[in-house]
């Protein structure tokens, strides 16, 4: 507890420290800036955070975010669930039919290798510039993080532990529960961790290329009109967000790995 509480301590200094170095460079009444001519200038490249904490408050207040917000995060919600369950099932598939994942694996490298993004304009011709295409764009980020991840931990299962569960008698459909899913579930919440700022980078490059709501849509629209300020607001919004539903996956990880002995505890075992 005492060394959770200190790095709470030293995350909230470094927090501070950022944000105070971000109002001295780029206010015009303290520090003058190096690079630029003057904090005016500072400030229309990097915004002010006095501005950026106004603007989100006034978005809050006057309830005009939560329309757009609401948007994002289902994007971001479908597009995680749905690549998270297609990952999970085709990874597993895979990993256990050795003659199919030699026939597909040219395949799969290519298709992770491809920069999935440029996609999103084929995306918004077959699904429209509604919901469907941002969900489309976040399921491909989303889908190989989680294939590979689930791949590789059911590879991982000990052969030992494979022999005697089947000394026991285990049938194919116990293996999965008792000994293949365990193996991969640690691996795959490594990958949701990651996943869930993916989902994001697909609805929001989504939103950009094409929708008339959503966080993205209003960061657009800061751009055309050179609104630094609103554009950071923006970022933060969906910052804050993407760290509460990583926190929520957090949450979830600890109740489904109860089992998993921790570092502290795994040493004095």
């Amino acid at each position: 507890m005492r060394r959770r509480a200190a790095v709470r301590l030293w995350q909230g200094a470094v927090l501070v420290v950022v944000l105070a170095l971000w109002y001295v460079l780029t206010s015009p009444t303290l520090l003058p800036t190096f690079y630029f001519a003057n904090a005016a200038q500072a400030s229309f490249f990097f915004g002010e955070p006095v501005q950026v904490a106004i603007r989100i408050r006034d978005w809050f207040v006057t309830g005009e975010i939560y329309p757009h917000l609401g948007v994002t995060l289902l994007e971001t919600a479908l597009a995680f669930a749905l690549g998270t369950l297609l990952g999970l099932a085709c990874g597993l598939w895979l990993a256990l039919a050795p003659v199919a994942a030699a026939v597909a694996d040219p395949y799969i490298k290519g298709a992770n290798a491809m920069p999935r993004v440029i996609l999103a304009p084929i995306f918004a011709v077959w699904f429209g510039l509604g919901i469907g295409s941002k969900v489309a764009l976040g399921m491909t980020l989303v889908f190989f993080i989680v294939f590979f991840n689930v791949f590789q931990g059911v590879r991982e299962v000990s052969p030992v532990v494979l022999a005697n569960a089947r000394m026991l008698g285990a049938n194919r459909r116990q293996l999965m529960r008792s000994v293949y899913l365990p193996s991969a579930t640690s691996w795959v919440f490594s990958s949701l961790h990651t996943a869930v700022g993916l989902a994001f980078v697909g609805a929001v490059v989504g939103e950009y290329l094409g929708s008339a709501r959503g966080v993205g849509y209003l960061i657009l629209q800061a751009e055309g009109s050179f609104d630094i300020n609103t554009v950071f607001a923006g970022i933060v919004v969906l910052t804050v967000f993407a760290l509460l539903l990583d926190a929520l996956v957090g949450v979830v990880e600890k109740r489904l790995m109860k089992w998993q002995p921790r570092s502290g505890e795994a040493g004095r075992l």
